[in-house]
């Protein structure tokens, strides 16, 4: 991918950035425990409360030195990965570049293992995983204020996907407030065929709320708890997730899928953000075992991985 192709137009004044080797970055998949959805806003946006945890799925983007800017990417689905300007790897190289003055000549090999559209930020964590390594690989020295700046702008799902842990998002998700998490939890996760369109799965929310008021966002007291003193039992009884209607209206399906999770001994279920991966609360490796087995016996989805949370957010490797 030339930077012509991308939109950019040469700069004389933008300069090469010092050569290094290679640098690869590892970056975790997130479920949303809670997520509280508000009405949309005039800027078509809608307020969260959006309680995310990193879960031990990981994407990892090497950035490289080249004579241009081009994206690359290996692994299940990564037939479905754009590799031209709309990928978020390539607008955070471009964004780095452009606020130090450096000619964005990488090229970005994402080796894909988070499912593609699946509601697990995927691309968000591609993006923030690129900004780190070019990051490292050019030196800018860019403070964690000004990655997390730049994350903000390239989405709302970035920046956590920098931070990992656990964090509650407010605001349409981009300002994070750290979470205490006070053990491992255990899921399954429900990769089912094709994606969901995160924008159709929020204008179905509009569509089903049109006559209804919207409450304001907030985040679950009973939820924090939960986090903190690490009981998969009481994090169960108080995960929740606005867009699931929204989901299970544009792909009925998930509904079968949830059902054989939860019956083959999931404590709680729920869609993945706008899904359509759908994740299951278990309460130890064994049962995670048990249910991802029946899951992919019962037909209702193409794959099923387990994971624990929390995980760290994007590290070099």
């Amino acid at each position: 991918m030339s930077r012509a192709e991308v939109g950019e137009s040469p700069v004389s004044s933008a300069r090469t950035a010092p050569a290094r080797p290679a640098v690869t970055v590892r970056v975790p998949a997130k479920v949303n425990v809670q997520l509280a959805v508000g009405a949309a806003r005039p800027d078509g946006f809608h307020d969260l409360a959006n309680v995310f945890l990193a879960v031990g799925l990981y994407d990892e983007v090497t950035a490289a030195p080249a004579d241009e800017l081009r994206v690359t990417c290996s692994g299940p689905d990564a037939a479905q990965v754009p590799l031209d300007a709309t990928n978020l790897a390539a607008r955070a190289a471009l964004a780095l570049a452009e606020r130090y003055g450096i000619d964005p000549a990488v090229h970005l090999h994402i080796a894909k293992d988070i499912p593609v559209a699946g509601g697990m930020a995927g691309g968000s964590a591609d993006g923030a995983a690129a900004l780190v390594a070019c990051d490292a690989l050019w030196g800018t020295g860019a403070s964690r204020d000004e990655l997390l700046a730049i994350c903000a702008e390239l989405g709302s799902d970035v920046p956590f996907s920098l931070v990992g842990g656990a964090a509650l998002g407010t605001g349409r998700g981009e300002k994070l407030t750290p979470i205490e998490v006070g053990g491992t939890f255990h899921w399954v996760f429900a990769v089912a065929d094709g994606g969901l369109s995160t924008p159709a799965v929020y204008g179905e929310f509009d569509r089903l709320t049109a006559e209804t008021e919207v409450p304001g966002p907030t985040a679950s007291p009973a939820l924090l708890a939960a986090l903190r003193s690490g009981d998969p039992a009481a994090l169960a009884g108080a995960l929740s997730n606005d867009l699931q209607p929204a989901a299970l209206s544009l792909r009925p399906s998930l509904a079968d899928t949830l059902a054989a999770g939860t019956d083959a001994g999931a404590l709680a279920a729920l869609v993945s953000g706008s899904g359509p991966t759908t994740a299951f609360l278990v309460p130890d490796e064994e049962t995670a075992g048990k249910v991802a087995a029946a899951l992919l016996t019962s037909g209702t989805c193409r794959n099923a991985r387990v994971a624990v949370s929390p995980a760290p957010g994007a590290r070099v490797s």
